[in-house]
């Protein structure tokens, strides 16, 4: 039995070892485990945590509406649909009804409904009975503006300045109505204001148009590109390459205002303006098929009269007369509308009875509008409207007006300087109708196809005449 013990006992120890080596390597296995754990724990987030949900469509409008930049139309029909819901809860919300007024008004904006006008000026009212604050009567500014009824908005605009003068999304609301008003020294204060409170996409978009108005067109093209980079949301940035198209379209560039229409209607399906931007240049390009659809879609979502203007004159240009009355009945039933909502587009119904229909009446309606509103756009249109009546003399004036850089008129406009320059021609003063007809066609040689072939006939009519000194 000894012998047998003793032969057993290094099995034994093998076996005690084996079971010591086991227990290691279970211990090295678990600690193992915590230390690869700790190591995952440490890895950087992004490798084991996916991204944050997009905000939800309405507090991406309500961001928007806030910062007074566009909002997407889907977007702000959700936002509208939220603060409606939550109204009819809490109905001493002051804050949520101004939310609500500023959404309808930038819906009424983007549809050209303007029934959403009427809306947004009662929840507005209905905001201020609540608590009198600046967002509120910044707001009702901004409803004046898009109603073209730019001494309203002067009036709310510096009752919320003065309430909050501060508050930097008051200031394009101002800037927007004294433009309107013609008092372009105070759109510059109101300018040199906001730039000093805020700086960003918005601001450089805001100084763009003022920039542009002054004559200033590089500088606000150089702001429309750096607004347009820096915007983060793309109904914005739509906003802002249709600015820039606009602009390319106002110096004759056709190729370059099309890339800019085609990418904000990319970016962005619901930018009608730049939609009928697109059948501005590809008609310029003399791609006609593609214009008049172009121009069809944006009035099919947003009723606009210019737009019916612009396609009836092309319809017109292209021989189509019938399609050409239908889209000017457009434009009568869509003046009417608006109207209803509060709206005035007077300017556009007295662009097209001068050209189209009762001169005398343009002036009639023109003269009303100047009273109301005497910025450059109805100084140009009344005194073309007067030419057409046959009263050149006094066309004059008012075509002056809009081209005199030293009292607001510095806007490089081919139309206006055409106005200018077949007034000019009318009344025997040659010598400055020839230099105004060709700084149209330098500006813009594609501003409008009927007007653009009627400069040149002019031209051709007019010959080699005696250079005279440009008047003071």
């Amino acid at each position: 039995m000894e012998n047998q013990a003793t032969r057993n006992r290094p099995a034994r120890r093998r076996e005690e070892r084996w079971a010591r080596l086991h227990g290691r390597l279970v211990i090295a296995a678990v600690a193992g485990c915590a230390v690869l754990g700790a190591a995952l724990m440490l890895l950087p987030a992004e490798r084991t945590v996916t991204r944050a949900p997009a905000p939800a469509p309405g507090a991406q409008a309500l961001t928007a509406v806030a910062a007074g930049v566009p909002a997407a139309l889907p977007d702000l029909a959700a936002l509208i649909d939220e603060r409606e819901a939550h109204l009819r809860r809490h109905p001493e919300d002051a804050e949520s009804w101004a939310v609500l007024g500023t959404a309808y008004v930038e819906q009424g904006r983007r549809t050209a409904d303007t029934a959403f006008y009427a809306k947004a000026e009662d929840s507005l009212r209905m905001s201020l009975k609540v608590r009198r604050s600046a967002p509120a009567l910044g707001a009702l500014a901004t409803l004046a503006n898009a109603r073209r009824d730019f001494r309203t908005a002067r009036t709310w605009g510096e009752e919320a300045r003065q309430l909050e003068p501060k508050r930097w999304t008051t200031y394009p609301a101002l800037i927007d109505a004294y433009t309107g008003l013609g008092d372009y020294k105070a759109a510059r204060g109101a300018l040199e204001r906001l730039t000093r409170l805020r700086s960003g996409p918005a601001v450089r978009a805001r100084a763009a148009a003022v920039y542009r108005d002054r004559g200033w067109r590089e500088d606000a093209a150089a702001q429309l590109a750096d607004a347009a980079a820096g915007a983060e949301a793309p109904a914005e940035r739509a906003a802002y390459l249709e600015g820039a198209g606009q602009l390319a379209w106002e110096r004759g560039d056709r190729e370059d205002a099309l890339r800019h229409f085609q990418e904000a209607v990319r970016i962005d399906p619901d930018q009608r303006a730049a939609q009928a931007g697109q059948g501005r240049a590809l008609a310029a390009l003399g791609r006609t098929t593609e214009a008049l659809n172009a121009y069809r879609m944006a009035l099919a979502k947003q009723p606009l009269p210019q737009y019916a203007l612009e396609l009836g004159e092309l319809y017109e240009w292209l021989g189509l007369g019938q399609a050409a009355r239908v889209q000017y009945d457009l434009l009568r039933a869509t003046v009417e509308r608006a109207a209803a909502g509060g709206a005035d587009e007077q300017l556009v119904l007295g662009q097209f009875e001068a050209d189209h229909g009762d001169p005398a009446a343009a002036v009639g309606r023109l003269r009303a509008e100047w009273r109301r509103q005497p910025g450059i756009a109805v100084a140009d249109a009344l005194g073309w409207a007067l030419h057409r009546a046959g009263q050149d003399r006094e066309a004059l004036r008012y075509a002056r007006i809009a081209t005199d850089k030293a009292h607001g008129g510095g806007v490089r406009s081919a139309l206006y300087a055409f106005h200018l320059g077949m007034t000019e021609r009318e009344l025997k003063q040659y010598a400055p109708a020839r230099r105004h007809l060709q700084e149209a066609l330098r500006i813009n040689p594609y501003f409008s196809p009927v007007r653009v072939r009627a400069a040149r006939e002019a031209l051709a009519a007019l010959g080699d005449v005696p250079d005279e000194p440009a008047r003071g």
